[in-house]
């Protein structure tokens, strides 16, 4: 099913759009498989010639363009040609309709309308200024729309035929593009035996099942772990599941962030200190390994404790005992340590930041959290989980977020990772409001910024013509060498054009891979 609101939203067919309405006033609507006028709204939509607004506010004109289209479109499955130039004699100028086929079925058409293919003679002009007349519209719109509507030379029109044939082609590769996701996520949630939840943990990518499948494997272990990954991917989560998947799930799970206390404070925090020990200490307390006995000690960002820290934590790891501040005999602990980080241990070990001892002592089982970036399938679960969640909390309707912002949020780097996720999702809740679909245009700034950098931007609206097809077409082909990883026969086939043409594309233009990363 086509969703012809989204095509509005979409950069290129924007841009294509303003240059086809900029050059020769020519507007472009969309038709679908019946040629039903699709994605245009009476309030909203803009139009750049006062004839084709007028037309398209009346039932009458849509049904009988519908009709035209509807021929056209029969000639075309016909003849085997790619569009069709002809009159619309209820206008009284020339339309051009482009089908839009995918996967070899006919969806719609892509219509531009407003324009003359034969010269403007004063019968063409006559006939035009009649057929106004006729649908009521005021004399200083009428001359208005005289003046726009104009007559496209053979050069001209080779132009102009490629601009539109290229909105088609963009309608094309970003329906593909989201049926894949869709078929993609459908395999995933097909799979047997995979899971996409572990605790509170949500995830069928490849990734997440290679490290359900560890945790699996380390329910019964009493090793240390090292738990390595960026901010914002879910280390607490994970120590926490192991936890509470071990024996000692009976048992305590305390929790230290490292980086949150200096030396003295955080050797206090740990192991304890007695009355009198220190300005302050007016009775004895119990450090969080004593209170993690027999339990599970996750210690956050390890990677930023002192080179002294270190030599203590590395005693408590190999002998199991501790000294509290102030105190002169060492005390014991059953513990099982856990650590995160979001830093390079072993680079910090060759650069003598970390001990290399410890970290030997810590990394005995190492789980490497993957980035949301590099789980891009599970983005439609997380967000589902979450609104979900929001759903429950507040008892209201569960909102619905429309393939368009899905599509945006998919494309999203994600530096903050799954907490960044479910910030921009309970924020898109608020700002929806009453509404019960979430929209493209109330996500982050940094979303739709960072969403649009792949696609092709800034098509030029002024200057030759010749240059600026140019430029397009180099955007496009540099944009799909990135997004096929330089796969020149896919990359081709998409373009519809040979695989030879576009290695001769690549070389006039200098997208050569080499010859881009020597630049």
């Amino acid at each position: 099913m086509v969703n012809w609101d989204e095509f509005e939203h979409l950069h290129v067919i924007r841009k294509l759009k303003q240059i086809l309405n900029t050059w020769w006033n020519i507007d472009i609507i969309f038709t679908d498989d019946r040629g039903k006028v699709r994605g245009y709204f009476k309030e909203k939509t803009k139009l750049v010639n006062p004839a084709t607004e007028q037309l398209l506010n009346k039932d009458a004109s849509i049904d009988n363009l519908a009709e035209v289209v509807n021929n056209a479109v029969n000639e075309l499955k016909q003849s085997g040609n790619r569009y069709s130039m002809r009159k619309w004699d209820m206008a009284g100028f020339d339309i051009g309709i482009f089908p839009i086929v995918i996967e070899n079925d006919f969806v719609g058409s892509v219509v531009a309308l407003g324009f003359f293919k034969d010269p403007a003679t004063d019968g063409l002009l006559a006939e035009l200024r009649e057929r106004m007349a006729a649908f009521g519209v005021q004399g200083d719109k009428i001359q208005r729309a005289l003046s726009l509507t104009k007559f496209l030379d053979d050069n001209e029109k080779s132009h102009f035929l490629q601009l539109v044939d290229l909105v088609a082609e963009e309608i094309v590769t970003l329906h593909l593009e989201i049926s894949k996701r869709e078929e993609r996520i459908s395999e995933l949630n097909k799979e047997l035996g995979s899971r996409y939840k572990y605790d509170n943990m949500i995830g069928k990518s490849k990734p997440m099942q290679q490290l359900y499948a560890l945790m699996d494997k380390i329910k019964s272990a009493e090793s240390t772990v090292l738990i390595q990954g960026e901010n914002g991917t879910g280390k607490e989560l994970i120590a926490k599941s192991i936890h509470y998947n071990s024996s000692r799930k009976d048992k305590a799970f305390v929790i230290q962030n490292c980086s949150a206390f200096n030396d003295n404070l955080l050797e206090s925090e740990l192991f304890g200190h007695i009355k009198g020990s220190f300005t302050g200490a007016i009775r004895d307390k119990k450090g969080l390994f004593e209170l993690a006995d027999k339990g599970t000690f996750f210690l956050d960002e390890i990677g930023d404790t002192s080179p002294t820290m270190q030599v203590k934590l590395l005693r408590v790891l190999q002998e199991g005992t501790f000294i509290p501040v102030g105190a002169v005999e060492s005390r014991r602990a059953d513990v099982r340590i856990i650590a995160a980080t979001n830093r390079d241990l072993k680079e910090m070990v060759e650069q003598g930041t970390f001990r290399e001892d410890l970290y030997y002592r810590l990394n005995v089982i190492n789980i490497h959290v993957p980035p949301l970036r590099d789980r891009k399938e599970d983005i439609p679960l997380l967000i589902d989980y979450f609104l979900d969640r929001s759903t429950k909390s507040s008892g209201t309707a569960k909102k619905i977020i429309t393939k368009q912002a899905l599509e945006k949020l998919y494309d999203y780097s994600w530096p903050g990772n799954i907490r960044e996720l479910q910030n921009e999702i309970e924020r898109l809740i608020v700002l929806a409001g009453d509404d019960q679909k979430i929209t493209g245009d109330i996500l982050s700034g940094r979303v739709i910024e960072d969403a649009n950098k792949g696609r092709v931007q800034g098509a030029r609206i002024h200057g030759k013509l010749k240059d600026a097809l140019e430029e397009l077409e180099r955007e496009m082909i540099r944009e799909g060498l990135r997004r096929t990883g330089w796969n020149k026969s896919r990359l081709a086939k998409e373009l519809g054009i040979s695989r030879a043409g576009l290695i001769m594309k690549v070389e006039k233009y200098g997208l050569d891979k080499r010859r881009l990363a020597r630049g």
